[in-house]
């Protein structure tokens, strides 16, 4: 009679965490508002909330795949995205009406956080042994 082996289960790998924290952020984040203005608050799905709710699945996807080298390369990508969009999102909305009435919303913030805990989640799991 042969017994089975109990099955194995391994841990979170460095960086997995990050990743999953950042996942969440992101989805959150294209659902709130990105930008609050007179006429009232521009949610992110509207605009380039969309593009980081499509990054967080990359970010999802990075987080739970079993290879590392690919791992940091979504993750990096997903990182520079979560940055670049909200930094544009800000800069153009500057450059239409100036710095009269509009704030940036919670959403915009969220979403640029993001972006640095997947830059830094890149870089635990490329450091790790």
């Amino acid at each position: 009679m042969t017994t089975a082996r109990p099955a194995r289960r391994r841990g979170l790998r460095p960086g997995q965490g990050k990743l999953l924290g950042a996942t969440a952020m992101l989805v959150a984040g294209a659902f709130l508002p990105w930008v609050y203005t007179p006429a009232g608050p521009v949610l992110g799905i509207r605009g380039p909330g969309l593009w980081t709710l499509y990054a967080s699945m990359l970010a999802l996807a990075s987080a739970l795949i079993p290879h590392r080298t690919l791992a940091v390369a979504q993750a990096c990508l997903c990182g520079a995205v979560a940055i670049v969009l909200p930094a544009w999102q800000m800069l153009h909305v500057l450059g239409l009406v100036g710095t009269g009435g509009w704030l940036p919303g919670p959403g915009a913030v969220m979403s640029a956080g993001a972006g640095v805990l997947c830059l830094a989640a890149a870089r635990q799991l490329l450091l790790a042994r």
